[in-house]
This record gives structure tokens, C-alpha cells and sequence, in this order.
């Protein structure tokens, strides 16, 4: 593996990273960043290796939320343990819509999906989105504002919205968010909740395609992933904080001016290349 060809996993690794958890699409990211930088990869390889990548990111958010999601810690009270345990089932009771639908048309849903005018589209859509939830919410005050007080049904609901952020270019935070501040709840617990949520979601889609794609695996192929997925969890680590912190004291608008932005160059980009390809 020459070091241009680290290089560029590094970079992905660092896109991966922010892009994961910010609310502005890693789809929409990652089609930019493969038009832009050309890995000597198979195709085969490269569609795993792009969702593979975020068991990295995962580990972060399973590091920096650890105490918060670890049941069995003897620090604990009984109480705090089952609200732990209730909270790991509403995570889980919410990822079985996206898990069902994923599992059974991913490759259906990439081939009619997976294109970049979608992307673009679904881009723009949630970044519109963003900016009207914020000022329809600007004066009112949120339902839920502690991740403990997140009910079953509020969970199922944040979790149907998870279905949509299976076309390319949602964003699985993204459109988890979308839905939990849309039935009133606080920013902080939106994104947490979202957090949670990758746990089974990225664990569950990064092992479906190892097994797909199969174990064998060259020098090379082992050290990009090795090497992307570390780079993925350094940056996750610091994009997750930057994240919390930021909503805090701010709303989700300026990301949905982000991902309007992104989305009109990922269209233009499709439409000049189409034009240079004729």
C-alpha cells in the first residue's frame, strides 16, 4: 500500500468521522469525496468498506456514552440500572423498522436511490426541513427534555422516521432528529437519542455487509480498513462533543443552510459532468 493511497483512506476516515454525526448527510459526503479521490480499490470492496468504515465512528459514541448506556456498572442503583435496561429496548424497539426494511430491500433501494439527484434532493429537502421545525419551535416549549423521559411510543416513532434515512442523501441523524424535535422533543435528547441509535443500526448494517461482501481479504484491503476505521473513531470522538455542545446554545438551522448548499453542488457537479461525458 503506497502512501498516497493512505492518504486518501485517511481522508475518508476524517469525512466518515464528521459527517456520521453532524446532521448533513455522510451519503452526500462520501459521493463528493469518491468523485474526488479515486481509491485503487475494487467497487466490491469500496461499497463495504463505506459503510464498514463507521463501526469506527460507532465505538466513539460507545466511549464517550459508556456510563451512561452501561447497565451492569456496580456504581449504580437498581433504579438507574432498569432505566438503562428501558432505555436499550426503546433503542432497540426503534431500530426494528429500519432494521426489517433495510435487511430486505437494501440492494432495491440502492439501485432505484443511489443516484446523485436524489441525493441532492434529499439534501435539500431536510435542510429546508431544518429551518422550518427550528422557527415552527422557535417559541415553544419541549415536551421532553431528559432522554429518561423518552417514552416506547416516542421511541417507535423516532424509529419509523429512521426508515426514510435508508435513501441516500436523508442522513440517519438527520432525519432521526427531524422527527424527534417534530413531536417535541429538545435538541440534546434528539441527538443523543440518535446516537443511541446507530449502536444496533451501524453494528447490524456494517456486519451485513462483511458477510456479504465475505472474509477473505488482501494486506492492503485489511489496512485500510484497520487504518479508515481508526481515523473514523478519532474524529467521531471530537465531532460528537463539538455536536452537543453546539446545540446547546444554538438551533439546527445553520446545518440546514449547510446541507441546502451541499445539496445544489452535488447537483451541479452531476449536471457539469454530464455534460463534459456527452
Amino acid at each position: 500500500m503506497d502512501f498516497i493511497e493512505l492518504l486518501k483512506t485517511i481522508f475518508i476516515g476524517i469525512v466518515e468521522g464528521i459527517t456520521e454525526w453532524l446532521p448533513i448527510s455522510s451519503t452526500g459526503h462520501m459521493y463528493l469525496t469518491d468523485a474526488f479521490i479515486k481509491m485503487n480499490i475494487t467497487e466490491d470492496f469500496k461499497e463495504m468498506f463505506m459503510v464498514v468504515i463507521q463501526l469506527g465512528a460507532i465505538m466513539a459514541v460507545v466511549l464517550l456514552y459508556f456510563n451512561k448506556l452501561n447497565p451492569i456498572s456496580s456504581k449504580k442503583t437498581k433504579e438507574e440500572k432498569i432505566n438503562i435496561l428501558k432505555l436499550w429496548t426503546k433503542v432497540l424497539a426503534a431500530c426494528v423498522p429500519a432494521g426489517i426494511i433495510g435487511l430486505l430491500f437494501d440492494d432495491q433501494i440502492d439501485a432505484i436511490f443511489y443516484n446523485p439527484v436524489m441525493i441532492a434532493a434529499m439534501l435539500i429537502v431536510y435542510g429546508v426541513l431544518f429551518i422550518v421545525i427550528e422557527n415552527r419551535n422557535k417559541n415553544k416549549a419541549y415536551r421532553c427534555k431528559s432522554i429518561d423521559r423518552l417514552t416506547y411510543k416516542t421511541a417507535l416513532i423516532i424509529g419509523a422516521f429512521q426508515v426514510l434515512s435508508l435513501i441516500p442523501g436523508t442522513s440517519r441523524s438527520g432525519a432521526t432528529i427531524v422527527g424527534a424535535m417534530l413531536i417535541g422533543t429538545s435538541r440534546i435528547v434528539a441527538a443523543e437519542f440518535s446516537f443511541f441509535l446507530a449502536i444496533p443500526v451501524m453494528f447490524g448494517a456494517s456486519f451485513y455487509k462483511l458477510a456479504k461482501f465475505g472474509f477473505h481479504f488482501t494486506g492492503t484491503e485489511i489496512i485500510i480498513l484497520i487504518v479508515g476505521m481508526i481515523t473514523a473513531f478519532i474524529v467521531s470522538v471530537v465531532a460528537i462533543k463539538f455536536l452537543v455542545g453546539f446545540i446547546r446554545k444554538h438551533d439546527f438551522k445553520s446545518f440546514g443552510y449547510y446541507r441546502i448548499v451541499l445539496g445544489i453542488i452535488v447537483l451541479l457537479y452531476f449536471l457539469f459532468s454530464s455534460v463534459l461525458a456527452k
